[in-house]
């Protein structure tokens, strides 16, 4: 990753692109969805269980006249098993196999260069689901060249990671490019119901929050890759074990609890000031499970000196929850990822559980690429990316964070020296107090 990326700061970069989540008509480059048809032609970069059992098929299942034409992964194994996982799982949402999938042996490409060969295909868009510490790279080479993009989250995995991802959301606003984020938790009907209520004022002003998310250990997760083959070399085993490294997938908090970390930037309309986090391991402590955390506290301070407490966990046999909480001067507010509730003055109770979120983002997008009405949520995911990021460095260094030092400052970037096959040394588990902040 290019250590020498010119310096944004956020409130540069803001005077120069669209506010993330509006629909505006760029001016500039590749204004048009330009064919004679309505027929949008897709390659999928990453051949995992997200791309190829939610992400293509989400963007089939969300509008007619899609295609997928290239696909791309670093393993030859998940390439040659790719074809049969989308076919079947198109199938299972009864939707017509032979009308989307249009891959040929000659559009399906193998290795570290595979995304080039993808975006170099003849494709309108790209959805990129490899393990994160990809995205910066791929996001960059695929809005160079021109292609709409579905980025998954998060986007990076440290500072240096952000500010490429907000250079290239430079690039894709300047050639009126639609880029969408896997943060599909904003296309929730009672997510937006409720936090508009709240931006309207439903609860006064936002004295403070908890956000909480606790699940399952992941310990199953590629149970058939988790031990280390004698034919496979360290990075090998590391990058098919990506979820439990922190170069690879930012840790948990990054990975997975950016959902509700986003969720709560949207709820304050802003990102924190600055963090200061606790974390460890206890229950993961196995060589299988990498460098990772499994339990994380975080209290973030955001503009006005508004408190807002995180806390999230990978541990077996504890109760599951996943919300958002937050209280004002005149109520509260309370979201999960099933439905909201406003208590206060007019209470008030919003259901999203007949609704598609995941679908919806993809309708939007390919909407959006359609009408040439360009999309652009690369501040928006960007920002509660550094959010999790912020977390991490906290918890792992036992130091405060400071937001706008970690972006304009920071010189944190977990990318190997080079990215190729071969021996890597198997990072240790942060220690607070003793890992360096950088």
């Amino acid at each position: 990753m290019n250590n020498n990326l010119s310096k944004i700061t956020r409130r540069n970069f803001l005077q120069t692109t669209s506010l993330a989540g509006t629909s505006t008509f760029f001016a500039g480059e590749n204004l048009f969805f330009g064919r004679s048809s309505d027929t949008i032609r897709v390659g999928l970069i990453g051949c995992g269980g997200r791309g190829t059992g939610a992400g293509i098929i989400d963007c089939a299942e969300s509008s007619a006249g899609i295609e997928l034409v290239a696909i791309g992964d670093l393993f030859q194994d998940h390439l040659d098993q790719a074809p049969q996982a989308i076919q079947k799982n198109l199938e299972k949402r009864n939707l017509p196999v032979k009308d989307i999938y249009k891959v040929t042996p000659e559009t399906s490409f193998v290795g570290f260069d595979a995304y080039k060969k993808v975006i170099d295909s003849d494709v309108d868009m790209v959805i990129l689901t490899t393990p994160p510490n990809f995205r910066p790279q791929h996001l960059r080479y695929a809005v160079e060249a021109g292609k709409h993009v579905f980025i998954e989250k998060p986007v990076a995995v440290d500072p240096v990671g952000i500010r490429s991802i907000l250079e290239s959301t430079e690039i894709a606003k300047r050639k009126g490019l639609t880029l969408v984020a896997g943060t599909q938790m904003r296309r929730l009907s009672s997510n937006r119901e409720i936090i508009k209520r709240i931006h309207d004022g439903a609860i006064g002003e936002i004295t403070g929050g908890q956000c909480f998310r606790s699940g399952s250990g992941m310990r199953t997760w590629r149970e058939d890759e988790k031990v280390k083959r004698n034919d496979w070399s360290e990075m090998e085993y590391q990058i098919r074990r990506w979820l439990m490294w922190s170069w690879l997938s930012g840790d948990f908090v990054v990975e997975m609890h950016v959902h509700n970390l986003d969720i709560m930037n949207w709820i304050m309309n802003a990102h924190p000031v600055s963090c200061i986090g606790l974390g460890g391991r206890q229950a993961r402590t196995g060589l299988e499970y990498g460098n990772v955390y499994d339990h994380f506290s975080v209290e973030y301070t955001y503009p006005n000196d508004v408190r807002i407490e995180y806390m999230g966990s990978q541990i077996d046999n504890v109760p599951y929850r996943s919300n958002q909480r937050v209280q004002g001067t005149k109520g509260s507010a309370e979201l999960d990822f099933r439905q909201g509730a406003i208590t206060g003055m007019q209470n008030y109770l919003s259901d999203g559980r007949a609704s598609n979120p995941s679908v919806l983002q993809y309708k939007e997008m390919i909407d959006s690429i359609r009408s040439g009405k360009a999309v652009n949520e690369g501040a928006q995911i960007a920002e509660s990316t550094l959010t999790a990021i912020l977390a991490r460095m906290s918890a792992y260094s036992g130091q405060i964070v400071d937001w706008n030092w970690a972006m304009d400052e920071s010189n944190l970037d977990l990318s190997p020296s080079k990215m190729e096959f071969g021996d890597i040394p198997r990072m240790e588990v942060a220690v607070p107090g003793q890992t360096i902040l950088e």
